[in-house]
């Protein structure tokens, strides 16, 4: 099939058109709204077809949880590469978390899109969406906390899936505060290093003496070296 490259659209050869509707629908989501974009504008942007966004992504929905998985394969990928030589799970951790607000940081797009889009719920589906990389992240997240209690640094009065969700909770709403701060002036002004220093005071919560101390230093050693 012949693809209708439009005017002000990339030049075909510039990446594969699946590739191109993904950064195209990723900026229009973001900066228009998922509600107020339509396929029409996404195709234009992208130099294709809605005929072409139609046959990779079947929906307008399909296209957003193809942006949602493309980004946590992306995370998970520099989580890897991240917590490759920590030896404590405790230290993986607080890798994969700054790993996370890194990529975020680098892409403020995806950042709102994870955040704003990520939870709310669609009417077509009328259920939120939980992608296979978002799937395997948490699981992720729960091997490390399995680690950190066979370690003997994690509480063991607390159910590691409620730790999880206590602390993805808290992370997910730091950084959709800070948000809503920067665009619409919600009371929530800190910064990236207080961001991180919070969490980490969160986690000590959850750990058992020891761990908790050494979180507290680490802590401060990497305040004073910011």
């Amino acid at each position: 099939m012949v693809e209708d490259t439009r005017a002000g659209g990339p030049p075909p050869g510039a990446a594969s058109s699946r590739d191109r509707m993904l950064v195209a629908a990723k900026a229009l989501f973001a900066g228009q709204g998922y509600e107020n974009t339509s396929t029409v504008a996404i195709a234009r942007q992208a130099g294709t077809s809605e005929s072409q966004l139609m046959k990779h992504f079947g929906s307008k929905e399909g296209l957003l949880e193809a942006i949602f998985e493309h980004a946590w394969q992306q995370i998970a990928a520099a989580t890897v590469h991240a917590v490759e030589y920590l030896a404590s799970p405790a230290d993986k951790l607080t890798g994969l978390v700054n790993t996370m607000l890194t990529v975020m940081e680098k892409d403020p797009d995806l950042k709102l899109l994870l955040l704003l889009e990520g939870r709310r719920i669609r009417k077509e589906g009328h259920m939120v969406m939980l992608t296979g990389g978002y799937r395997q992240f948490v699981h992720t997240v729960d091997d490390l906390l399995g680690q950190m209690r066979a370690a003997g640094q994690l509480r063991p009065d607390v159910p590691i899936e409620g730790v999880r969700s206590a602390l993805m909770g808290a992370f997910e709403g730091l950084m959709r505060d800070q948000l809503l701060a920067q665009r619409l002036g919600y009371p929530a002004h800190y910064s990236g290093r207080d961001l991180r220093t919070i969490f980490n005071a969160i986690v000590a919560a959850f750990a058992t003496a020891p761990a908790a101390g050494a979180a507290r230093r680490r802590a401060r050693r990497k305040s004073r070296r910011r």
